[in-house]
């Protein structure tokens, strides 16, 4: 597995990370056991690098994640915080860092948090001087090694790089979202801060699997986000109307190489960008684990294929999505 340093963390991590958002709530149930096999099939295929959330089955997914970090404290770790409250600037302050921090810290087992990263804040967070001093000295306290943000937009995560201890930001980036390669890729490669992928299969559409008679349970987000009823939208299928992402999907489909999957033409696409440190698709199963680590070892995109993304994009999904984040 490739690795890639982010500069600002000193750390190295493996090209393709885990995401693991569906093994704690909101994709449908998975149960312990494959949640356990699958981190451990991540492991086995080479990853080093597993995002979670405090949020993410109210900790479940730390749990899970905390256990395999006991059975190999090498792994980084990255969690995130502020999606506890309501989404208003105020409440992200010390007091509630402090105490999202200690909940994080004692599900995953650990004293100091490796990454850690403010869960798509709202737009006041990132103009207050405030936050970040409070997150320098929970660095300093020894809390945490290292802080980033998760973003909704290009422009907050454009404010995030200009921060100058902002370690990484995590962005929404795949076929159907193509805007952070403008600016925020080049500005994160400059400043050494690590672009961390993710929705990079926008919620399984870039995975073919689906049409437009396809049924999701109603615990799962993509039944009852479609409209950005919970969280933001742009969450759910990229923020693409499903039929339009079908339909998308389709043409990319005649892009994929005999013997691999659009999922792996995805995943290898954003792989391929300059600036990325790790895409974190979500797995439910050892299977896909392996299916999506295989893109790794894909080589390059040929020029017909990256243009004939471009081409699906700016057609079908660019009036959906470019102006909005």
């Amino acid at each position: 597995m490739e690795q890639r340093t982010i500069t600002r963390m000193g750390r190295d991590v493996s090209v393709v990370g885990l995401g693991t958002w569906q093994l704690g709530a909101d994709w449908g149930a998975v149960e312990a056991d494959d949640a356990r096999m699958t981190l451990a099939a991540a492991v086995d295929a080479g990853i080093t690098f597993f995002d979670t959330a405090d949020v993410y089955g109210d900790g479940r997914s730390e749990q899970f994640c905390g256990e395999l970090h006991r059975a190999h404290p090498d792994l980084l770790i990255a969690t995130k915080m502020g999606r506890r409250v309501e989404q208003l600037a105020e409440n992200y302050n010390r007091d509630s860092f402090r105490a999202w921090n200690d909940r994080s810290r004692a599900n995953l087992g650990v004293a100091a948090l490796d990454l850690v990263q403010l869960h798509c804040p709202p737009d006041g967070v990132f103009d207050d001087d405030e936050v970040f001093a409070v997150l320098d000295a929970m660095v300093g306290d020894g809390r945490i090694r290292a802080y980033g943000v998760s973003v909704e937009t290009c422009a907050q995560a454009l404010s995030a790089i200009a921060r100058p201890h902002v370690s990484t930001v995590q962005i929404i980036l795949n076929c159907f979202r193509l805007k952070p390669l403008e600016q925020v890729l080049p500005a994160a490669q400059a400043a050494g801060v690590g672009v961390i992928a993710r929705v990079p299969l926008a919620s399984g559409l870039l995975s073919g699997r689906y049409d437009e008679n396809t049924v999701f349970a109603p615990e799962d987000h993509r039944s009852y986000n479609r409209g950005g009823e919970a969280f933001d939208v742009g969450e759910t299928f990229a923020g693409v109307p499903y039929e339009v992402g079908v339909r998308a999907a389709r043409e990319l489909a005649r892009l994929v190489d005999p013997g691999t999957s659009l999922a792996q033409l995805a995943l290898r696409w954003v792989i391929d960008q300059p600036g990325v440190s790790t895409v974190i698709p979500g797995a439910r199963n050892p299977e896909q684990v392996r299916g999506n680590v295989a893109s790794a070892s894909l080589p390059p995109l040929r020029e017909e294929q990256r243009a004939g993304v471009r081409d699906v994009y700016d057609r079908l999904i660019r009036p959906h999505v470019h102006d909005h984040w």
